[in-house]
């Protein structure tokens, strides 16, 4: 494994990581082994694969990162750091920074958060000690930045994926900062 020489982990545990993945295309995928299992098995990160490695969002895979709990591999096997990660998130995702504020913020609060893509949301949250597969998210969340602007017709249909799917719409407004603050709608008959 080669070192990329740019950038340095934020708050970087001591130790080395006990998984590794490779970022290829949109997502992280494990190796083959428990410890990659562990994260799915004790703290819900990722998806097992049928071949038995875990596939972790960027969201996910930053996060472990940051955390030292995951060495990423670019395919050259090039170590990512954390900036390199970040940066190379960015040109994937659109507002990657955004999502990540409010996901690592949701995590932290002790939250499991998965993608929603299906749901057209970008995550779905489940409420602190719920697993997925046990019960239902209980929120959609959508990610903005404070000095964003969301159309009536685009809050609409941001309530309407909610409502639809039985779940609370969340979004987490982002600040300049980096700090989240969330707000729940509700659906309410007059």
């Amino acid at each position: 494994m080669k070192e990329s020489n740019n950038a340095t982990r934020d708050d970087a545990a001591p130790g080395e990581p006990d998984v590794t993945g490779t970022l290829t295309e949109e997502r992280v995928l494990t190796e083959n082994t428990n410890a990659a299992r562990d994260l799915y098995n004790q703290s819900s990160y990722g998806t097992v694969l049928d071949n038995g490695q875990v596939q972790l969002s960027l969201h996910e895979a930053l996060f472990l990162l940051q955390r030292n709990k995951l060495l990423v591999l670019d395919d050259d096997q090039n170590i990512l750091r954390f900036n390199d990660f970040v940066k190379q998130a960015k040109e994937i995702e659109d507002d990657f920074w955004i999502r990540y504020a409010v996901y690592k913020d949701m995590r932290k609060r002790g939250y499991i958060v998965k993608t929603a893509l299906k749901f057209g949301a970008d995550f779905r949250v489940y409420d602190r000690g719920v697993q997925p597969g046990d019960d239902h998210a209980k929120w959609i969340v959508y990610p903005v930045h404070e000095g964003d602007t969301l159309t009536w017709y685009e809050f609409a249909a941001k309530n309407r994926v909610a409502h639809s799917t039985k779940k609370k719409l969340m979004l987490g407004v982002v600040d300049n900062e980096g700090d989240v603050t969330y707000w729940e709608v509700q659906w309410k008959r007059p």
